[in-house]
């Protein structure tokens, strides 16, 4: 069976990372048909995911995310796009929690 395996580093400590891990579990349910199950730690969290042909686990901790998935005989095929899209996602995750807020725009004396 191909393995997928997928390592990011962060700064953003347990409970901004716990967030993103959240946002990331719900898209893989709501898009993927994905069943995942959260499981809460003091130093780690680790994200259990499985639909019909992958099966693997997310663990985030305060310096990182670690994903590994094992692809079924079908989706093995496909190991390369299913790879990119999960790179793609979590990497735009990172990237949006990362960007600084927003200033709101300063408003003009009447």
């Amino acid at each position: 069976m191909p393995d997928i395996k997928i390592s990011r580093e962060h700064t953003l400590g347990l409970a901004a990372a716990r967030k993103i891990a959240y946002k990331w579990a719900e898209d893989c349910e709501k898009k993927l048909d994905m069943e995942c199950t959260y499981e809460e730690g003091k130093t780690g969290d680790v994200v259990q995911f499985t639909r019909s042909g992958v099966d693997g686990t997310l663990k985030v901790t305060a310096t990182g995310f670690d994903l590994h998935a094992k692809l079924g005989f079908l989706l093995g095929a496909f190991k390369g796009k299913i790879e990119s899209e999960i790179e793609k996602n979590l990497d735009d995750l990172l990237a949006k929690s990362a960007a600084p807020a927003k200033k709101p725009a300063a408003k003009k004396k009447a």
